[in-house]
């Protein structure tokens, strides 16, 4: 069985013909084992979902930077089951919102954000912490990864449940060529997964949501090309966390 999964992009870019959109199609996709992704963050915007992200520290969940909106936002924690009837969900303030000095919208890139939340999290029933790259590293082309959120199915606006698919990487050179075709040039520090030259696999997650590659987050989901999200003709686009692992640190010491 096929499912969709559509991700959000809260920012419009006529420029370069890149819109907030919602139009994936997850092929050969489809809802997360129990017990599993369980550093997947709902990350929301007065109690509404509106971004995936990741907890990569006990105090901190990293996302996009698109993805700051104005409002009271705050993540959910601890469940791939999302419904606002839910019971227990564990809901976390966020008290701060860090962005990359440099980032003015995705097409520039610095696509990437971290929430302080409001206080520690329990690293236990069903949470924990996922790993992001030590060091400045590149990620081998056609490595499988492995992408997940909570996008729309096609038959409502949002999905409760957490969706998850299989996408390899992309050569970066590659995926450049293939953007220069429609007139787009890439900002610096991405990484291209899915889409391209595919059949499978996922046209993107959620924005802000992680690219996990040997349980390892590599990415950020940032942007894609409009209106051509079933078999895209160019890669996704996401932001290369190992770029930015000193930042990130130095961002969490400094709040500690």
């Amino acid at each position: 069985m096929n499912f969709r999964l559509r991700f959000l992009l809260t920012v419009a870019f006529s420029t370069l013909a890149i819109h907030a959109t919602y139009g994936d199609e997850i092929i050969n996709g489809g809802k997360a084992k129990k017990n599993t992704l369980q550093y997947m963050a709902s990350v929301q915007c007065d109690r509404k979902h509106i971004c995936g992200g990741a907890l990569i520290d006990d105090r901190y969940v990293l996302t996009a930077a698109h993805c700051d909106k104005s409002g009271n936002m705050s993540v959910i924690l601890g469940t791939q089951d999302i419904n606002p009837q839910g019971k227990n969900l564990k809901r976390y303030s966020v008290i701060r919102k860090y962005k990359y000095p440099s980032y003015k919208n995705p097409k520039n890139g610095a696509d990437i954000m971290l929430l302080r939340l409001s206080e520690k999290v329990q690293l236990k029933n069903g949470v924990k912490l996922i790993k992001i790259p030590s060091m400045n590293k590149s990620v081998n082309s056609k490595t499988k990864c492995l992408v997940a959120g909570w996008g729309s199915d096609g038959q409502q606006k949002m999905v409760n449940n957490l969706l998850v698919t299989d996408v390899s990487t992309i050569n970066v050179k590659v995926c450049q060529e293939q953007w220069a075709k429609a007139s787009v040039s890439l900002p610096q520090n991405i990484l291209c997964a899915g889409g391209y030259r595919t059949k499978s696999g996922a046209c993107q997650g959620d924005s802000g949501g992680p690219l996990v590659c040997n349980d390892l987050a590599v990415g950020i989901v940032s942007f894609n090309l409009r209106g051509n999200c079933q078999y895209p003709n160019v890669p996704n686009v996401y932001t290369q966390i190992s770029k930015y692992t000193d930042w990130i640190k130095k961002v969490i010491k400094k709040g500690d």
